[in-house]
């Protein structure tokens, strides 16, 4: 835990009802933090906080469609009325359609677009003016393997990785003046319920032996928070050892 800071940090945490954000959520509450859990599921994310709760730390639920302005900005301001502070996102919240460009309507394009990188634009835009009254702030954005490579019927995620990742890069530069870092994160497959729509779609699944714990990948959001503040880990690769697939 960084030691530097006296009060108690806050985090917000988009996708926290499961999987990845989930796993950041527990690991965040054990280290501290107080956590608000952001998701479209808002059942999931009280479920989320409630355990949280009930382990001891201060965890709120708050239903956010992120890729809407209204939900984000509300979600952000009563984060922020609850706490006092925002000091961390982490921008999880993600959706996709594996689908070619030929068969993938535009409402499904539209709808990747907008939550994965409309999503952390929304977020950034909101908590920018607290961080930036604090002098500090750390933004983790999630990106994925799929914005350093390529394969079919994905086109939509992979376009929406890849520009989250550029987004990170720019808002990275931008946040410096005022001691707010940016992260970008890029885990490669993990055993969440992201995959579940393979079966859906007759999809064959990853061999879950060559997909990692969401948790290693939530250890290593928390270290690159937890870094000396004069210091950055701009970008990570997180990928299970075995995966096949990479490099």
């Amino acid at each position: 835990m960084n030691t530097d800071r006296t009060h108690i940090r806050t985090v917000i945490i988009t996708g926290a009802g499961s999987g990845l954000g989930e796993a950041t959520a527990c690991t965040f509450a054990q280290d501290g933090f107080n956590v608000a859990c952001l998701d479209i599921n808002e059942q999931a994310a009280q479920n989320v906080a409630n355990r949280l709760n009930e382990n001891g730390a201060k965890a709120i639920a708050i239903r956010c469609d992120v890729s809407k302005e209204d939900d984000v900005f509300s979600a952000v301001q009563k984060t922020f009325d609850t706490f006092q502070r925002i000091d961390v996102v982490v921008n999880c919240a993600a959706v996709d359609h594996t689908l070619s460009v030929s068969d993938m309507t535009i409402a499904q394009w539209d709808q990747v677009i907008s939550v994965n990188l409309r999503g952390p634009f929304l977020i950034a835009k909101a908590v920018l003016p607290i961080m930036k009254s604090q002098k500090y702030g750390h933004i983790v954005n999630i990106a994925s393997t799929a914005a350093t490579r390529a394969w079919a019927n994905a086109a939509a995620y992979h376009a929406s990785k890849w520009g989250l990742r550029g987004f990170s890069r720019a808002l990275g530069v931008e946040g410096r003046p005022d001691n707010i870092r940016v992260t970008n994160v890029i885990p490669g497959g993990m055993k969440t319920h992201f995959f579940d729509r393979f079966v859906e779609q007759g999809i064959p699944m990853p061999d879950p032996a060559n997909l990692q714990d969401p948790a290693n990948v939530a250890k290593v959001i928390l270290f690159a928070v937890n870094m000396p503040e004069e210091s950055c880990m701009q970008e990570v690769i997180v990928t299970p050892l075995t995966e096949t697939s990479w490099p």
